[in-house]
């Protein structure tokens, strides 16, 4: 299964395809510090969402980074590497490690994006080509992500052929709601009103500057990356690092983990629906409970503990159970 595979939303783990489906392989990358602690919790989230989903999910768990480091002599062991080229996705634990730039060159990257998590829920999603040679890819994917959620999408360039580009998708995109706007207005709409753009495809040169924008904000947001490939697996990550100062007390927040696991069942595995499940319920539990590292009254959740609460609300977060009675009972 590659990601070319799309979850439309129907009958949940009913009918011929889901019983013949063959398990998504997703490599999981967890690293040192806190890596082995937020990658278990999203194994737990990912466990659960194929059983209520009605599909499959197979995990390797290979040596990466400081862990494969002491234990080979190697950060990307050819083993390593292997499982990753192997797999339909790759979940890392951390942007930060040295590691994955090796992970990176392995594979035939052609765009990147971010999905921010909203206050009160809702996501933020944009996309950009790593490359000229991906634009024409990178608006097809912007405009099948849009078709999944609220069937808008905006546009912000530089560049009257990337306009073009945009308009011919448009046009074999019917019902797609398209707004080209300025890379002014697109800042001030993404650091002030976000939950306005829905999903935003730019061209190459201003993704840094857009992908950043909904952080000047100084309201803190969770924001998950992607990195997508034309042919092999994609890779997920969380925008934190894998911090060694509290590996182990079972304080880290793995708010960011969690969402990088529903980008990766969204854009890597195309488990569309159980992707949204995820993030609604992350949602709600951001509003009920919080880690250490988030201000709030009452007692801080451990990392398990939130996650406990995640996923107790994974049942009322769902969407789709019109389609689905019974299902995972």
């Amino acid at each position: 299964m590659r990601t070319d595979s799309i979850d439309r939303g129907g009958p949940a783990g009913h009918g011929p395809e889901a019983a013949t489906a063959p398990a998504a392989r997703i490599a999981c990358l967890a690293g040192h510090g806190i890596g082995p602690e937020v990658m278990a919790e999203a194994s737990r989230a990912l466990a659960e969402l194929s059983r209520m989903h009605g599909f499959s999910v197979e995990e390797v768990h290979p040596p990466f980074g400081g862990e494969a480091l002491q234990r080979s002599g190697h950060a990307l062991p050819t083993s390593t590497r292997r499982a990753i080229l192997a797999a339909d996705a790759v979940l890392v634990a951390g942007a930060m490690e040295p590691a994955l730039e090796g992970v990176k060159a392995g594979l035939e990257l052609a765009a990147s994006m971010t999905r921010t998590l909203l206050e009160g829920g809702g996501t933020l999603t944009q996309f950009a080509p790593l490359h000229a040679g991906a634009s024409a890819w990178t608006i097809e994917r912007a405009f099948r992500s849009a078709r999944s959620r609220a069937g808008r999408l905006v546009s912000v360039s530089v560049n009257d052929g990337w306009a073009a580009a945009v308009a011919a998708a448009s046009a074999r995109h019917a019902g797609i709601d398209v707004t080209e706007i300025s890379l002014t207005e697109a800042l001030r709409s993404l650091s002030a009103r976000p939950e306005t753009v829905g999903v935003l495809v730019t061209e190459h040169v201003l993704a840094e500057a857009l992908f950043e924008a909904p952080r000047l904000s100084g309201r803190r947001r969770l924001t998950a990356t992607g990195l997508l490939s034309r042919g092999g697996p994609c890779l997920f990550a969380p925008t934190h690092g894998s911090t060694d100062e509290i590996a182990g007390q079972g304080v880290a927040n793995p708010s960011e983990m969690l969402l990088a696991a529903a980008l990766l069942l969204d854009e890597g595995i195309g488990r569309r629906a159980a992707a949204q499940t995820l993030e609604e319920s992350l949602a709600a539990a951001l509003s009920a409970s919080r880690t250490p590292d988030m201000s709030g009254p009452g007692v801080a959740a451990t990392t398990r503990e939130f996650v406990d609460v995640v996923l107790g609300l994974l049942p009322s977060a769902r969407r789709d159970t019109e389609f689905a009675m019974g299902v995972g009972r």
